[in-house]
Order: structure tokens, then sequence, then C-alpha cells
């Protein structure tokens, strides 16, 4: 027997006890960001392992399956590394037993010398983790990289550690770390060093040398990254359920490439086949996350009954990151959201600014409209005031108005802020509460004028610098509110300010077209005649809006009136403003008159109109009858334009039986009350 390949025999021998009997433990461990030196000793081991069987025994295992970009593979089943195990397993078994009896006592030497070679280089390693951790910014990681000889076996720790050094600094301070980063002498070897050893890299190394790099500022279209990304993909099916939510995480941020869309395309496919067994509830959001809103309806219901399976052991932690998750996704799921919901009323106390936030924007994506969820909230800023300074309360108010809750005292609070102190807004504050306040249809009653007045004296001091977009969105918010500001008016509707408005194209003209369109109808039906018009500029009216199947409505006339004759319905008004129905009485609204007997002049003394109006629930605030902004603009119109408006709240009309709803409108056609809005449950809302 040849005494190399009796070494080679022994030594192979050597390296599968000690795999056999360290694997376990290296496969279970978990990583932390305070380095150590077990886990890169058993990296190193794996690694020389690997590279010995395949460089000397030409191994190369192979999965079923596979996904192409640019030439690397994606596994989407089996486990590579288990195939790999087996077969070296096998191969060892045969060359043991086949040539045991051959090794003579100078191996054994050989195998101590190895041993002490490794203390040594156990020694080195220590050393350097030490120094590590003592290291206080990246280029303090890089300098030690230049003069350790040990380092380079470690690169993945070295990213990941320059990249924690930085995380938690200001951007001014994170792009001059990083500019120093990158000129470092020692930063190309390092980058060179990791795209040479990615293929062999431990599982967790690879993910997390990928997230740092990101981090860290490093081009998506670098050969490292892309490097980096197409080795994920060979070993895909290596990651366990950590790997996998690291990963999501780092493809989650990426822009679309060949490699970035092969990955995720094959980390959809092996979350299917393990969604059964992923345990760990942060990491299958994470996954959810980075598989998004372009994932089949299919693959996005079996996350749900997931989920679901595992409600009893939602943390207040997981509650709140579930809804981010499913606004990622698209995926409006009641069961979860609503479990998730009382999860957080019942921790409300102390949860994070930003947690909130993010809550009641997931819920305006989702068009999950939750009035105790919201109600909770709101009492919990209400009270904790003390906590958040006037910018915080002006970003809570806009999440607010984006579910269409109106919460009152905290409102009452801000308006009192702004009333005595208008100079604390900035412009995009103004704009913000201006939107806010009348999109809810909400001023305090007790300093209506003096609060619009602050507004208006604080939008004065921009009115030099302010674009003309910001102008027209800040004069249609007062112009909803019925508050008409002369100055600010006068500046839109030069002509220059108004052509530059309409050079805008696609979506945002249509927008501006029809603010300005509103504010030309307010300053005819709610302004004195003195008020400036646009008339130098044409102004498109919005399209009408559509018109819906109000059968019930409609039935509900029919049984009244007694003949369809006596209303109309959808009726086109001046102005581009729609009545689902209208009736034509007599002035003192005891008799209904045909359509045809009717004066068709708006302004006949003889003819009271009544106008009969349903609108989705969209329109009215979240878990009220509380007209929002635009409503309430309308309803104003059209008693200025002599009409007594009835106001249906549709969803709650259709569930009314046939005799209550025709009650219902007899008491409201017939009435001779002044105008008011009123509510489908025969009680008014004051």
């Amino acid at each position: 027997m040849n005494s190399k390949m009796s070494y080679l025999i022994r030594t192979i021998g050597h390296l599968h006890l000690r795999g056999s009997q360290l694997r376990p433990v290296f496969r279970t461990a978990t990583r932390t960001y305070r380095l150590g030196i077990n886990r890169h000793n058993s990296a190193i081991q794996n690694a020389n392992l690997r590279r010995f069987l395949l460089n000397v025994l030409h191994l190369r295992p192979e999965s079923p399956l596979r996904l192409l970009s640019q030439g690397m593979p994606v596994y989407s089943k089996g486990d590579a590394i288990i195939q790999e195990q087996n077969t070296t397993k096998t191969l060892l078994d045969e060359h043991v037993q086949s040539f045991s009896s051959a090794v003579d006592p100078l191996e054994d030497r050989r195998v101590t010398e190895e041993n002490l070679g490794m203390k040594s280089e156990r020694s080195q390693s220590q050393q350097f983790f030490d120094d590590l951790q003592k290291c206080m910014s990246p280029c303090d990681v890089l300098d030690l990289v230049s003069k350790s000889s040990v380092s380079l076996k470690y690169c993945s720790s070295c990213f990941t550690t320059m990249w924690m050094l930085i995380k938690k600094q200001s951007e001014d301070q994170k792009r001059y770390e990083k500019h120093l980063m990158v000129e470092h002498p020692s930063f190309l070897p390092l980058c060179q060093h990791l795209m040479q050893e990615s293929q062999i890299m431990w599982r967790d190394d690879l993910v997390y040398s990928l997230h740092a790099v990101l981090k860290l500022g490093v081009p998506q279209n670098t050969k490292l990254v892309q490097t980096l990304l197409r080795v994920c993909q060979e070993r895909l099916n290596e990651f366990d359920d950590r790997c996998l939510s690291v990963l999501a995480t780092s493809v989650e941020t990426m822009e679309c490439c060949r490699n970035v869309d092969a990955l995720q395309a094959g980390l959809q496919l092996l979350v299917e086949q393990r969604i059964l067994k992923i345990s760990n509830i942060f990491s299958l959001q994470t996954i959810m996350k980075c598989i998004g809103k372009d994932a089949p309806f299919s693959l996005k219901r079996k996350f749900e009954n997931r989920i679901l399976k595992e409600l009893d052991h939602l943390t207040s932690a997981n509650a709140q990151h579930m809804f981010k998750t499913l606004a990622v996704m698209n995926h409006c799921s009641v069961p979860i959201l609503d479990a998730c919901s009382n999860k957080i009323i019942e921790n409300i106390h102390g949860m994070p600014f930003w947690h909130l936030i993010h809550i009641l924007r997931s819920c305006s994506i989702l068009k999950y409209y939750n009035v105790l969820l919201f109600s909770a909230i709101a009492n919990y800023v209400t009270s904790a005031i003390y906590l958040w300074n006037t910018k915080q309360v002006v970003l809570f108010l806009s999440a607010f108005e984006g579910v269409h809750f109106q919460p009152v005292e905290l409102m009452d609070i801000l308006a009192e802020k702004v009333t005595s102190h208008p100079e604390s807004l900035n412009l995009k504050d103004i704009l913000t509460v201006l939107r806010v306040y009348s999109l809810l249809n909400y001023v305090p009653k007790s300093q209506t004028q003096e609060f619009l007045e602050s507004l208006n004296t604080a939008l004065n001091k921009y009115r030099a610098s302010i674009s003309n977009v910001d102008l027209l969105k800040a004069v249609y918010s007062f112009c909803i509110l019925a508050y008409l500001p002369q100055p600010a008016i006068s500046q839109l509707l030069q002509e220059d300010n108004l052509n530059e408005i309409l050079r805008a194209e696609g979506q945002i003209k249509e927008q501006n077209e029809m603010m300005l369109h509103f504010v030309n109808v307010c300053l005819e039906l709610d302004g004195p005649s003195s008020f400036p018009k646009p008339t130098a500029v044409f102004v498109n009216k919005p399209p009408s809006p559509l018109v819906l199947n109000l059968s019930e409505v409609r039935e509900a006339l029919l049984t009244l009136l007694g003949n369809e004759h006596l209303f109309q319905q959808n009726v086109q008004l001046p102005h581009n403003y729609n009545i689902d129905f209208e009736i034509k009485m007599d002035p003192d609204r005891k008799k209904v008159l045909p359509v045809n007997e009717a004066d068709d002049s708006a302004d006949a003394p003889d003819v009271q109109r009544v106008a009969i109006l349903c609108p989705s629930a969209s329109a009215f605030c979240c878990g009220t009858r509380h007209p929002r902004g635009k409503l309430e603009m309308k309803m104003r119109h059209l008693k200025a334009l002599g009409y007594h408006v009835i106001l249906v709240h549709y969803q709650e009309f259709k569930k009314l039986k046939k005799e209550e709803a025709v009650e219902w409108l007899k008491k409201k056609i017939y009435s001779t009350d002044a105008f008011h809005v009123s509510d489908v449950n025969l009680q008014d809302n004051n």
C-alpha cells in the first residue's frame, strides 16, 4: 500500500469520526452578533472537509430539480447537505473497511502533528476574535484584516462586525464611515476573498455576509453581490428557517434582476414545501414579506392557514409585525387581524410610536376597519400626550385619516396647540393638518373661527415660497371647511400659477383639475361676489361619479309614493353634482308633485326640491354616521341650491325590513324639520 494513499484514508477516517460527533451541534447552534470561536472552527473544519472531498474524491452532490439563472442552479427540493453526508459516509466506510490494516505507526505521528497545528490555529483564531470585538469602526476591522494571518478565514465576521458598528450611527456618519471603508486598501481584497470562499462557507456565514454587504451599501450590480446571490441559489436547500429568514430580509429590499428573481422563485418553491414545518412565527412573517403581493393566492392562503394554527402562541411583537406583513402581501385576513388587534389592545401601553403608525397605515392598505382597535390607539395616544411632540401628533392624525377614523379628543388637543402657537407648524405640518381636519370634517366647536384663522396665519408665512400645487391643496382643504382665505385664493388664481398647475400630466393633472373645480364651486356658492373667479383659464370638470344600483331605496320609494313618475333617479345638477333620487313637493312638503307638473326652474317659489343621497360607507367616518369632508361640502352646496337633503347610510338601509325602510323614508320626506343629517335607525345625528 502506497504511504500517501494510507495517509489519505487515515485522514478521511479521522475527519469522518470528528464530523459525526460534532455535526449535530453545529447544525443546531444559534448565531449571535457577539462573535465567538467555536462556530468558526466548525465552519473551517466543514469547509476543509468539503474542499478536500470535492477536489480529491471529485464528489459533486446533485439535486433532482433546479431553477437556472445565469448558469447557476437553484435547488427546489431535497437537501444537499444530507446527500453529501450520505455519499461521503458510504465512501468512507468502504475505504476504511478495505484499508484499515494498511495504516502504519508513522501515520499516527502525522495525525498528532496535525492536531497540534489545529490547536495553534485555534489560539490564533481566539486572539483574532478578541481583537475584533475591540474594533470601534469599519476601518479598525480592516486594519485588523491587514495584519492578521487568519482573518481572511473569517471574512463573514468582518463584514457583519463592520455593519454592526455603523448601523446605529446617523446618516451623515454612515456615509463618512462607508467612504473610509471603501477607500481602505484591505476592503477590496476582503471582498475578493468573500467571493472565493462563498461556495464553501457555512450557511449562516453566507446569508449573513449577503445581508451585511447590502447593508454596508455595496451596489447590487457588483460582482460581489451577484456572486453571493448565485451561490445562495445553489445552496438554497441547505438553509434552515433562520437562514431563510435572513435571506428573505435581504432579498426583500433588492431591485429586480435575474438573480434576485430566480432566488425569489426558489424561495417560493422551497417555502411552499416547508411551510408546515416552519415553527418560528417571526421567521414565517419575514418570509411572507419576501414572497410579497405577487405570490399566488393559493400560497397566501397556505400562509394564512399556518398562522391561524399559531394564533394561541402569538406574542405582542408578532401581532404588531403581522399587520405590516399582511400589508406587504396585500392579503386581508380578517380572523388573523382580529386576533392581532385583540393582542395589541391588551398590550397597548408602552407600544413604540412607529409600531402604532405602521399598524394604522397597514389597516389603510388592507381596508381593515376595526373601531375598537382605532379607539384603543387613540385613547392611548391621548392619555400619553406628554410623550409626543407636535410632529408626532400630526403623524398620528394623518394615519387616523387614512382609516377614516375621527379621534375627537386628540384633534381638539392639536387644534388648541395650533390656535395658541401657529408658528410651531412648518409648511408640511400645515398641509397635513388642513387635509386631516377637512377630510374628517372636524373643527373644534368652541374655537372654529380662531382655529381656521390660525392656520391661515401660519400658511401666509409660506406664501412667498410655497409651490403652486401645495397652495392649491391648502386652499382646497380650506374650501371644504367653508373657509375662504382671500390672500391665498388671490395668489392661486393668478393666470401664470393656474397655467403651471394645469401643465401636469396623467393622474396628477386630473387631481389638480378636480381641486380647482371645487375651489371654483366654493367661490361661487359659499363666497361673496367680491371674490375673484378663475375665468382666465378653462378648468375641466371632474368625471361624474359612478351610478350605483340602489334597488332597495327605489323599491321603498315606489311603495311609499305609489308611482315612479313622482321621483327621478340619478339627476345631474350644475357644478357636476349628482343626486341619487330627487322628489319635488309643494312648499310645505305635504304633497309630492309629478315630475311633469313641477316647474323646472331651480328657484321656483312653489316647489320644494328634496334630494336623497345614498353614499357608500367610505363617505362616513369609521364607526359613525358622521359625513366626511367631501360629502359635507356637497350637502352644504345642495342646500345653497335650494334642496332639502336626506342622507341615507346605504349599508345600514339595506339591513332594514321593507316596512321599516318605507316608514323611515316617509318620516324624512314629509318632515318639516330644518335641514339635518339623519341615520337609518330613525335617529337624528347631531
